[in-house]
């Protein structure tokens, strides 16, 4: 992999949704050359008419990247326009990965060219705020990894199930200069309290499913075996109420618990800021490097290897799981 484009690339992350388009404008997977088909990395199933499976699956370390929006965009689309759907549960089908950070490899314009979303914000943050509002119940099942976009997909979500052997829960950015863009300022806060959102966001050290369940970030902390059956379980009854109700509960609890557009547009505007330091785009090139996106005990460690980024660091003491 050639590292020199790399700088550029970090941008190219962050700079998603800057181009203004029409509301509406059918999302289309970008950097697709002579007429390859996108790869398929989210499967949507629809277990009942009132009851949807979404599974996460891109191979190895489930990254998402500028073809994975429209992809994400297409199944909250359809979670907004159907009429029988009340619950929709997001897993993962890659081990050891739920879902993780923005994949750094693609050009810059395979993000600039994608449309800015209904609401007006860009493409990931409206997609993310499209999710908790829509009248659906959203659930995730978290086993594995799940940081960047994960942590972002899991705080956007209605509730959160993790694997108390499996899961491994952080915010990554800082390790890299950057500052997170899809909402994590907005919503842990209000999730979990200031401080311990505070923690999680200025450490970017990971946390355990037990702890993110003594934290508040997580609803509960199964053992893993008991995992899917619980997250099954739940779907399955509320599948079985009245819709108009569930969508009515759903409305009021938004009220008081949801942030506004202004919150999430100023975190992406700050994400966009951080992106075109130097010294986050440095870090990026570094981390790529050491192995991101090519080897797995970087990805499964990112904790371990951000600190050696910083030139006036010795390096983190506490590198585990918590």
């Amino acid at each position: 992999m050639k590292t020199h484009i790399l700088a550029a690339t970090v941008v190219a992350a962050a700079m998603a949704g800057i181009n203004p388009a029409h509301a509406g404008e059918p999302a289309e997977a970008p950097g697709i050359r002579n007429g390859a088909a996108p790869k398929q990395e989210i499967r949507l199933e629809r277990v009942t008419p009132e009851y949807w499976r979404v599974t996460l699956d891109n191979p190895p370390f489930n990254l998402f990247g500028p073809e994975t929006i429209p992809q994400l965009n297409s199944v909250v689309t359809q979670m907004e326009s159907d009429s029988h759907v009340k619950v929709v549960v997001f897993q993962s089908a890659v081990p050891g990965f739920f879902l993780t950070h923005y994949d750094f490899v693609p050009p810059l314009s395979a993000t600039t060219d994608i449309p800015s979303g209904v609401t007006g914000l860009p493409a990931l943050p409206d997609i993310l705020v499209r999710l908790s509002r829509v009248p659906v119940v959203s659930i995730v099942s978290i086993r594995g990894r799940t940081t960047g976009v994960g942590g972002e997909l899991s705080l956007a979500s209605d509730m959160r199930f993790a694997s108390r052997e499996k899961a491994v829960i952080s915010q990554w950015e800082i390790g890299g200069g950057l500052v997170p863009g899809g909402g994590p300022m907005a919503r842990m806060p209000r999730l979990i309290g200031r401080g311990r959102a505070l923690e999680m966001l200025l450490t970017g050290e990971d946390i355990s499913g037990d702890l993110a369940e003594r934290y508040g970030y997580v609803n509960r902390a199964l053992p893993d075996a008991e995992l899917d059956p619980f997250v099954d379980a739940m779907a399955r009854r509320i599948a079985g109420f009245d819709k108009q109700a569930i969508a009515a509960i759903k409305r009021l609890v938004d009220i008081p618990t949801l942030p506004s557009d202004i919150e999430i547009a100023a975190e992406w505007g700050a994400f966009l800021d951080s992106a075109h330091r130097p010294q986050a785009q440095q870090s990026i090139k570094r981390l790529m490097e050491m192995g991101l996106q090519t080897k797995s005990d970087v990805e499964k460690r990112l904790p371990y290897y951000t600190p050696a980024l910083s030139p006036n660091s010795r390096g983190s003491k506490n590198h585990g799981v918590t």
